[in-house]
């Protein structure tokens, strides 16, 4: 499976949820991009640092969305609603793929606006660590549910 995670500028919440999901499960293909990314920057200084303090080496360059990402992925999953809808807008032929993060691991259908993910862009490091807190809860919920989903597969 291809994961496409996606936010703002592609240096702080997808490049650590790319960086967590790749140190906790090794046979999933994952990527970051962003809706206003700058190309070839590095994740901040304070995502590779809370990575860093959790033992996950973060080597991150950020990327644009494009339509090749979206042909490569099997499911693109956003930081927040208004990432989501975004997308939808300038890519609507992948919109089957969009999911909120949060809405993707509670198997919901509907949008909220309680599916953002903290922006911690411009914060402290506690803030960053705050945001890699809540990704982490997140992405061990992905990994149960592909897990799962994997499970049902072959049987």
């Amino acid at each position: 499976m291809n994961i496409l995670f996606v936010c703002t500028g592609n240096t702080c919440r997808s490049p650590m949820a790319e960086a967590l999901l790749k140190h906790k499960m090794e046979n999933v293909s994952v990527q970051s991009a962003g809706v206003f990314a700058h190309p070839h920057v590095q994740a901040s200084d304070h995502a590779i640092t809370a990575l860093k303090e959790k033992g996950i080496t973060c080597t991150h360059k950020s990327q644009q969305i494009t339509d090749e990402l979206l042909d490569w992925t099997d499911i693109v999953l956003t930081m927040t609603l208004a990432h989501k809808q975004m997308l939808r807008e300038q890519y609507p032929t992948y919109s089957e793929k969009y999911f909120t993060l949060k809405q993707y691991v509670q198997n919901r259908e509907d949008d909220s606006p309680l599916d953002d993910v903290i922006d911690p862009f411009g914060g402290s490091l506690e803030t960053y660590n705050r945001t890699l807190t809540e990704l982490e809860h997140l992405i061990d919920l992905l990994i149960d549910k592909l897990a799962m989903e994997t499970k049902e597969g072959n049987e």
